[in-house]
């Protein structure tokens, strides 16, 4: 941070001085935040309009630091974060799943509908909402819990893969968090590098799924079964941070949707 002045001859006799404040140095948010002027939105944390969201990234990255201060692994803060967001979030994570284990569990029943009202829409539409109603389902709460979330969840992506204070911050055997891992760089063919925690997040979405309750026909249920490869190509390239998060999200949702199925098994045997 300077200031500089420049001074020169407007008009014989009559100087003009400019004063000019300027900023060099890494895009930190607390340093621009102080600076004013609204310098701190270089940071591109949202678009025009969406001013709220900025203040979601800026609590996000603020929590992380405070982690980071007493904690000072930025590896292990971002698996705190995580774990925070998650309990948060939990009683609507775990309602949207019940709600789906519901509407598998009718799902034979609204398959006789459809092919009793084959040709008849709007009856098959009022017997399929009699049908909820009677079993207190509704298709909509699977759906909204997701909506509620999404902003945070979007917030950690554009934090972890921006924030400069990643910068050179080891974790185990990832030397920078805000780099891909890198691991036998220009040894692998195809591929360039190993990179273990895109396969790791692979495995925990492939784990995932398959403990999620499933709707739908059969040929959507196998094009799902190709999103964690579409999530590892997506991924592998990503800044290290922004893939342990995910990973760690991942795993805190099989260890919910696991304690779910045995507390219901538990209830069904009692």
């Amino acid at each position: 941070w300077d200031d500089h002045e420049v001074t020169n001859n407007w008009w014989p006799g009559e100087p003009l001085t400019r004063k000019i404040s300027y900023y060099v140095g890494p895009k930190k948010y607390d340093v621009l935040k102080k600076l004013g002027h609204y310098q701190d939105q270089v940071m591109l944390y949202a678009y025009k309009g969406w001013g709220w969201f900025r203040g979601v990234c800026s609590a996000c990255l603020w929590t992380l630091n405070k982690i980071y201060e007493f904690i000072p692994n930025y590896g292990i803060a971002i698996i705190l974060l995580t774990l925070l967001v998650r309990v948060i979030f939990w009683p609507v994570t775990h309602k949207s799943s019940e709600s789906m284990k519901k509407m598998q569990a009718i799902q034979p029943l609204v398959k006789e509908l459809q092919a009793k009202y084959k040709g008849n829409p709007q009856k098959l539409q009022m017997e399929t909402m009699a049908l909820y109603k009677k079993h207190k389902v509704n298709p909509m709460a699977s759906c909204l819990p997701m909506l509620v979330q999404m902003p945070v969840f979007i917030a950690l992506f554009v934090v972890l893969r921006s924030a400069v204070e990643l910068r050179f911050a080891p974790f185990l055997w990832v030397a920078d968090l805000s780099e891909p891992e890198g691991l036998f760089e220009g040894m692998l063919p195809l591929i360039g590098s190993l990179n273990i925690l895109p396969l790791v997040m692979t495995l925990t979405t492939f784990v995932q799924q398959k403990l999620t309750p499933t709707m739908g026909d059969p040929s959507q249920q196998k094009m799902m079964l190709l999103m964690p490869f579409f999530m590892l190509f997506i991924f592998y390239q990503m800044p290290s941070a922004l893939v342990l998060y995910w990973s760690v999200s991942q795993v805190i949702a099989i260890v919910q949707l696991v304690w779910q199925q045995r507390r219901k098994e538990a209830k069904a045997r009692a």
